[in-house]
């Protein structure tokens, strides 16, 4: 029977690098990282999740970060919070969480700092 953990070895996925986005609510910046990573010329496997379990669509759980090869996250508390659940690398961004969906200049930040780590 598949279920969500036979999904983490899902051959169909591809050699993509596997990353997850993870913000407070996974509504804003984790989704627009997702975007932005997903595109050239990073071409991520991603997904974007909360880690504010009382408002995240989808929270951050041990599958997830089963599936991920590297975790990228919004801030400083998120970052340690997320060194505490997994021992996968890590990115911190500092995005402020002051940003719309896919937001211009969120976008042009997320680009910007991503650069310190090609």
């Amino acid at each position: 029977m598949n279920n969500r953990i036979w999904n983490v070895k899902n051959p169909f996925q591809g050699s993509y690098k596997r990353v997850l986005c993870v913000c407070s609510a996974g509504l804003l910046r984790s989704p627009t990282m997702a975007y932005v990573l997903s595109q050239e010329p990073y071409n991520y496997n991603t997904r974007a999740a909360g880690l504010d379990v009382g408002f995240a669509l989808i929270p951050v759980d041990d599958v997830l970060l089963t599936w991920a090869d590297m975790v990228i996250c919004s801030t400083e508390e998120q970052f340690r919070r997320l060194k505490e659940m997994t021992d996968k690398e890590i990115i911190n961004l500092n995005l402020p969480d002051m940003f719309n969906y896919r937001d211009p200049e969120l976008i042009k930040i997320i680009k910007d700092r991503m650069e310190h780590f090609k």
